[in-house]
């Protein structure tokens, strides 16, 4: 395993203002900046945030902010977590992640993948029941996209293309492009086929049970005659001074979203046992820079994994806990957990 990169990412999840009401969208998208900006001062490898079109997420056009953070930062990496390319255009895509790669002087990333949402399918005027075709062909024309060279590429979802340049290029290298699976094994396979780095949506259950995934990643890179790549994973949580704190700061804002998109998709309610589990024994990395720092450390070795980040927005946290948990995650958990894997 390689030195692990340790990230943050956010979906912009609407916090709450001292009086308790949301705060307006305008106000949540410039807190995810200063976020940012803090997460590169306290030396954080990447920061990545999800795009979403609704009002419980303040960001739709994750490039766009990505280039604010860029304007103010020197050395974090910068990318979506994810953007939903099925529903949008991948040359414009491209574009727009080529174009930031160039103002940040080569620290752009992406992160391809269907979303786990589907408002965006309505919104942009695809329709659901094309959801598998319009990942599938959009992923191939996008990795076409990423030799640099003119692209000549056909399919059924719109026009062929016959040696069309599309600019900007990337300056140097490639742009870093990995793919977002929430846990089929065709989403690994698909990865691996198209020589693209593996992230995996873990939000909930016993990490390890992620093993078989990493593994049939590495299997199918091989069999593709593919060289070994990087194999990240994205995990909810949230850091405090003590683990008693984080969790209380963390529950009732975690429980609300929890609860919204649980009740959109038949969920039973959250209650306070199942965070406790979650956080004992599952997928939410919530406590002190120790405990979180220790957890992990042991999801890192046991999977084998060179990037790990945090979404570290649960739900409607006050802006200023969120800045706190930034702070903590780059000041205290990164040198542990470097220290931990050495």
């Amino acid at each position: 395993m390689s030195l692990l990169e340790l990230g943050l990412d956010t979906f912009g999840d609407v916090t709450v203002a001292a009086d308790g009401t949301p705060k307006p969208h305008a106000q949540v998208l410039r807190d995810v900046v200063a976020e940012a900006v803090l997460a590169d001062e306290v030396s954080v490898d990447f920061i990545g945030l999800g795009e979403h079109h609704r009002d419980d997420f303040a960001i739709s056009a994750p490039d766009v902010v990505l280039a604010a953070i860029a304007a103010r930062t020197q050395r974090i990496r910068l990318g979506s977590a994810v953007t939903v390319l099925s529903s949008d255009d991948p040359i414009r895509v491209f574009q727009r992640f080529s174009t930031l790669d160039a103002l940040s002087n080569g620290r752009a990333e992406v992160i391809l993948g269907r979303g786990s949402f589907t408002e965006s399918f309505p919104l942009f005027g695809f329709a659901l029941q094309d959801y598998e075709t319009l990942f599938t062909q959009k992923l191939d024309l996008f990795a076409a996209l990423l030799t640099n060279a003119p692209v000549t590429w056909s399919g059924s979802i719109r026009p062929p293309l016959k040696d069309q340049k599309v600019f900007p290029p990337i300056e140097t290298g490639r742009l870093k492009t990995w793919i977002g699976v929430g846990g089929t094994p065709e989403s690994v396979v698909r990865a691996a086929h198209y020589g693209l780095p593996l992230m995996l949506a873990i939000i909930g259950g016993a990490p390890s049970r992620f093993r078989a995934y990493a593994e049939l990643y590495r299997r199918a890179l091989e069999e593709a005659r593919q060289p070994a790549l990087p194999l990240g994973v994205h995990s909810p949580g949230y850091i405090a001074d003590t683990d008693e704190a984080a969790k209380e700061e963390m529950f009732g804002p975690y429980k609300t979203m929890r609860d919204r998109i649980g009740a959109e998709r038949g969920w039973p309610p959250m209650g306070r046992d199942e965070f406790e589990r979650e956080v004992s024994h599952g997928s939410l990395y919530v406590g002190s820079p120790e405990t979180v720092a220790r957890k992990i450390a042991t999801t890192a070795k046991a999977l084998g994994l060179d990037r790990f980040d945090l979404k570290y927005s649960g739900g409607p946290i006050p802006h200023a806990g969120q800045m706190r948990c930034v702070e903590l995650y780059g000041t205290k958990v990164i040198p542990m957990v470097r220290d931990m894997l050495a």
